[in-house]
């Protein structure tokens, strides 16, 4: 068996053995909003922010490791044919929204408290049902192991230490997934924001 064909990755079920799965109507409502707020608040967050260097740098570093987390995610992931649990998913459930988090929140809390803030309100009211509804349908993809992995890897928040269930192979960071997922395009975006914020904290604009 390679590396690959690990315990923790492996595909469970066929789509005629998928039972239909009801969604939740809040996350459909969280799905709907989520673009249009995250349009509106990145607008204020870019006309309004007043960073200085040091909420910057401090901000900025907090970022990049969200970034980090992203890109650490995508290069593991192999989206619903195979359930993932090595690499940072031994940490989180969630490690691409866990990062997408950090990654918001560092610039955010950098332009202003008040915007940390709202990237905090914006997650727990959009992406919270949005998980909760997820949840479902990757239990429904995988039901032989993603019993045993939610009960042992948190939702959100990461555990301090990897789980490794008993005779389950590691699995490892892949470039060619990286790219494939085009996870450049968060560090092209992020460079471009922090960019901006350091012109607003010069005074330029």
């Amino acid at each position: 068996m390679s590396r690959h064909k690990a315990r923790e990755v492996r595909h469970e079920s066929t789509p005629e053995e998928r039972a239909p799965i009801e969604r939740d109507s809040l996350a459909l409502w969280a799905r709907r909003l989520r673009v249009p707020l995250g349009i509106l608040l990145a607008g204020l967050f870019l006309v309004l922010a007043r960073p200085s260097w040091t909420a910057l740098a401090i901000g900025g570093a907090v970022s990049f490791s969200g970034l980090l987390i992203r890109g650490w995610s995508a290069g593991h992931i192999v989206k619903n044919d195979r359930l993932a649990t090595g690499g940072p998913y031994a940490y989180t459930r969630n490690p691409l929204y866990f990062g997408s988090f950090v990654l918001a929140f560092g610039l955010a809390a950098a332009a202003h408290w008040a915007f940390g803030l709202a990237v905090i309100s914006f997650w727990w009211i959009v992406y919270g049902p949005v998980i909760a509804d997820e949840r479902k349908s990757i239990r429904s993809l995988f039901p032989h192991s993603y019993p045993e992995w939610e009960r042992n890897v948190p939702a959100f928040l990461p555990r301090l230490t990897p789980w490794r269930p008993k005779g389950a192979e590691t699995s490892s960071f892949s470039l060619e997934r990286y790219l494939g997922h085009k996870e450049w395009q968060a560090a092209l975006g992020y460079a471009a924001v922090v960019g901006w914020l350091a012109l607003r904290a010069s005074g330029q604009f």
